[in-house]
């Protein structure tokens, strides 16, 4: 992108005649009027850059400041502005700086998206400016943030705008909420082209118009589409990325439950084209599957079989309509002005669907839920037997009777095909199972139930029977009592097939524990918290390692309910293996993932130390240095964390190796050779670039701004960042600055945790290594370095005050000859420091040094009634009493002796 040069300058000289209040009205007037045509026939990114100039403090008065702010915040509503504004925040950010040093390809184009510039970019969009309402602004910057939500602008940035929607407008609950104006804007059109239902205003169906001008003919017998295939599309393809880009549950359940119905229709249809299956039916499985991972109760499931045939609109609409497939390649809705089919014409698609239903829950569902399903349809089916068995003349209405044959109808299929698909996810719940088989055997007890109930009832006894989590012994005696009786009924009936399977079911029941005792070593049967955690654990490992096509609601689910796990310190946790999963995730994982993983951390450590921080230390320092400085950063961030969590019990060897690991990153003798192979070889690359003068505008392709449109100040503050930047890397093999920077900011943070857990020497050395880098690493790009440097010093300061203030003995301090030491060398940097941060800071280290030494020069209250002037011969003097006590026999007094 360009800039047109000279525009600050016009600006500034525009806005001046327009806001400067010793103008008069009337001028001011007409140069508002200029000032806003300059505005609006200027480039979206020349304003971004000359505003951005402008508006930092101290450059211009306030009078003069403030309407620029407020053209630059209104910047996004033009028709580019919201891709401007996210691209010069991903530029500027200095995120963006670390992740192009790290990255390993060149930057092709544009400039790398980091979690920390996704958070700017958020607020600015999401915050809605005091001078409009949340209408205006919303209404202006949708239209761009679904242009970018379709990827005109690439995946990118249709990811980044997904969350920016989904984390800044749908994430507040003033905003995001059903029916609030952030809602209306970024989910109602979506959801009401997938759902007509949803439109607030009600669908026109008199009918279609041919185009014959005034004497248009209105033709009653033909349906009219509502939806097109195209915004169908659209709107499926909008609300995936929407729904895959963000972790939160609670948003993919607000946002898929109104179109829940729709999602089934399309993802069930039966053998769809090619072109069909990709636009609509793969994108409505995705989200179909997404939902009821994540909330496949037995009352969402209920909802889909009632409405297993559904093709379209629900019962309970207003408007009837449904999908129609127009061709090989598009689906559309219509309204349905012909009167509806009836049902009952489909109950042959009733299997097949249900078939479908039940694929959808083996991907998508746990064994437990599926198990619930089927032990509530299996009660439901034996009710329904039960109300046909009974003798009477019910009185219901015809359409009542039609959707109860349907719902019982499809209710019966899904058990059926459940059995035949996935018995093993059926025994979950046995104790429940056995329940309805006792229920049923005993209702067959008083009237006979027939062979076809009886030989389901059969196989499902054989699955509990045959289920290798469950003994003789966990049955009731009465229950067991009542099985058996059943089976030995049973097996002297007239049916051969009913009467040999029970038999040979009563036999295994006899025999099962004897065979296995025979066999098997017996051993002592899981609790039902081991069992129940057990069952939380392996679907949380699903969830997050189950499927590499897990979406990020999926894995933030299995996070929380590993959390939840290590919270209630739950037995069956493995921590090595917990936490080398972690540490994975935190290597390779997106920025939604690092939060949630750094939390887990902090968790684990409160039980498991040792092995947690090993986990972290071991991977910041990377000594086979396979990790990047940004993702080393990440793990820094998790043990300054763990190290806070830790408190007081950060002692011992593991506040000694976490410490020693630290000091030898934050030293200068860190030898990396793999780094400086790599540094050798750039090192001749671009030697070799150099040489080839005559290449040299195909690689200043990048370069966004050319040289003769910057001034001689933003110049000099380019060439200072470059070398700065520059500086940062390691050199000759030596540790990265920014490494040796984190390591001296978490050494602070240790100090002032728990100084007396680090101990005496290594305080010391942490101490002396700063006191070393301020004195002898003077260089502009050592900056950083010196500020950490300066704060570890200062939270040394902190801790042995506070340590002072709680009277706790930590058997060292500091001396006056090191305090003194300390000081001279702080001056030295606050006097002659180019980094005008440093400087700043080490006169802050100065005045909390000698407001310590001042402090620490009082007497403690605990020592106050030892020593000093209490046993002085021929005198008792009692300075220790409370000079606010107004009893006279506590004041200080003088006895004269012989």
């Amino acid at each position: 992108m360009s800039t047109r040069p000279g525009i600050a300058e016009e600006l500034v000289e525009t806005a001046k005649k327009a806001f400067d209040p010793s103008f008069d009205a009337a001028s001011r007037q007409s140069s508002i009027e200029t000032y806003n045509k300059l505005v609006t026939k200027s480039e979206t990114w020349s304003l971004l850059l000359a505003l951005n100039s402008l508006i930092k403090p101290s450059v211009l008065p306030p009078w003069l400041r403030e309407p620029l702010l407020q053209t630059l915040t209104l910047l996004p509503m033009r028709s580019d502005g919201v891709r401007g504004t996210m691209e010069f925040v991903f530029s500027v950010h200095p995120s963006n700086q670390v992740a192009a040093k790290d990255s390993q390809q060149a930057q092709k184009s544009g400039a790398s998206i980091t979690h920390e510039a996704v958070a700017v970019a958020t607020r600015l969009l999401s915050t809605v400016p005091s001078a409009l309402r949340a209408e205006e602004w919303y209404g202006a910057i949708a239209p761009q943030l679904f242009q970018l939500l379709d990827g005109e602008a690439g995946p990118d940035l249709a990811k980044t705008a997904a969350q920016i929607i989904g984390f800044g407008i749908l994430g507040k609950k003033a905003t995001g909420a059903p029916g609030a104006t952030g809602w209306n804007f970024f989910v109602q059109p979506v959801l009401e082209k997938i759902n007509p239902s949803l439109k607030n205003v009600r669908v026109d169906t008199r009918g279609v118009y041919s185009d014959q001008g005034d004497e248009a003919i209105v033709s009653l017998s033909r349906d009219r589409a509502i939806v097109s295939g195209a915004q169908l599309e659209l709107a499926l393809k909008r609300l995936r990325i929407l729904i895959l880009s963000n972790p939160s549950p609670g948003l993919c359940m607000r946002i898929l439950k109104p179109v829940l119905i729709q999602l089934w229709t399309l993802a069930s249809i039966s053998s769809p084209p090619g072109v069909i299956s990709q636009k609509y039916c793969h994108p409505a499985q995705i989200l179909l599957q997404t939902y009821l991972k994540l909330f496949g109760t037995v009352e969402n499931i209920r909802l889909i079989i009632r409405n297993i045939l559904c093709e379209g609109s629900v019962d309970d609409s207003s408007e009837r309509w449904r999908y129609r497939i127009v061709d090989e390649s598009n689906i559309d809705a219509i309204t349905i002005v012909q009167f509806p089919p009836d049902d009952s014409l489909k109950l042959t698609e009733v299997d097949s669907k249900a078939e479908r239903l039940v694929q959808f829950l083996m991907i998508a569902c746990s064994n437990e839920e599926v198990s619930a399903l089927f032990i509530f349809l299996m009660r439901g089916w034996i009710r329904v037997t039960g109300e046909q068995r009974s003798p009477g003349i019910k009185a219901t209405s015809r359409d009542v009777a039609k959707a109860s044959l349907i719902n019982d109808l499809a209710e019966a299929a899904v058990l059926q095909k459940l059995l035949e698909l996935s018995p093993e996810k059926l025994v979950s719940h046995f104790d429940q199972l056995l329940d309805v088989i006792c229920q049923i055997l005993r209702g067959d007890g008083s009237a006979p139930l027939g062979d076809d109930l009886l030989s389901v009832v059969l196989s499902l006894l054989n699955l509990v029977v045959t289920a290798s989590s469950l003994q003789r012994s966990d049955i009731k005696s009465e229950d067991l009592k009542l099985i058996e009786d059943s089976l030995d009924r049973i097996s002297k009936s007239g049916d051969s097939d009913v009467s040999g399977t029970a038999k040979n079911l009563a036999m295994l029941l006899q025999y099962r524990d004897e065979v296995e005792a025979a066999s098997t070593k017996p051993s002592s049967a899981p609790s039902i918290r081991q069992i129940e955690d057990r069952r939380i654990y392996n679907l949380a490992m699903t969830y997050i390692t189950g499927d590499s096509d897990n979406p990020p609601p999926v894995v933030s689910e299995g996070l929380n309910m590993l959390s939840t796990l290590i919270l209630a310190r739950s037995p069956i946790l493995d921590i090595t293996a917990i936490t080398v999963l972690m540490s994975n995730l935190l290597k390779d994982s997106e920025d939604y993932i690092n939060l949630r993983v750094i939390k887990i951390f902090t968790q684990l450590a409160n039980k498991h130390p040792q092995s947690t921080t090993q986990e972290l230390v071991d991977n910041y320092l990377d000594a086979q240095e396979k990790l990047s400085t940004d993702v080393r950063l990440r793990f820094g961030e998790a043990m300054v964390q763990v190290i806070e969590r830790l408190g007081e019990t950060f002692s011992g060897d593991v506040a000694r190796q976490t410490t020693e690991t630290l000091l030898a990153i934050a030293g200068r003798r860190g030898y990396r050779p793999k780094n400086m192979a790599k540094q050798a070889r750039e090192e001749r690359l671009a030697a070799l670039k150099k040489s080839h003068t005559s290449d040299s505008e195909d690689a200043d392709e990048h370069i966004d701004l050319d040289d003769e449109q910057i001034t001689e100040t933003d110049k000099a503050n380019n060439v200072i960042m470059a070398q700065i930047l520059q500086g940062w890397e390691s050199k000759r093999g030596s540790e990265d600055v920014r490494m040796r920077t984190s390591a001296l900011s978490i050494i602070g943070a240790a100090l002032e945790t728990n100084i007396a857990g680090i101990g005496p020497t290594l305080a010391s050395n942490a101490v002396d290594l700063c006191i070393s880098i301020l004195a002898m690493e003077r260089d502009m790009e050592y900056g950083i370095l010196r500020r950490a440097a300066i704060m570890v010093v200062l939270g040394f300061v902190r801790a042995l005050d506070q340590a002072r203030e709680s009277g706790r003995s930590l058997g060292f301090g500091l001396t006056d000859s090191s305090r003194e030491d300390i000081q001279r060398t702080l001056h030295y940097i606050a006097d002659t420091d180019s980094d005008g941060l440093v400087r700043e800071h080490a006169r802050d280290v100065i005045e909390s040094l000698e407001n310590w030494h001042a402090s620490s020069l009082l007497a403690q209250p605990a020592q106050a009634g030892s020593g000093g002037l209490a046993r002085l011969a021929g005198l008792t003097v009692n300075p220790a009493a409370g000079i606010n006590e107004g009893s006279e026999q506590f004041r200080p007094r003088i006895e004269e002796v012989e």
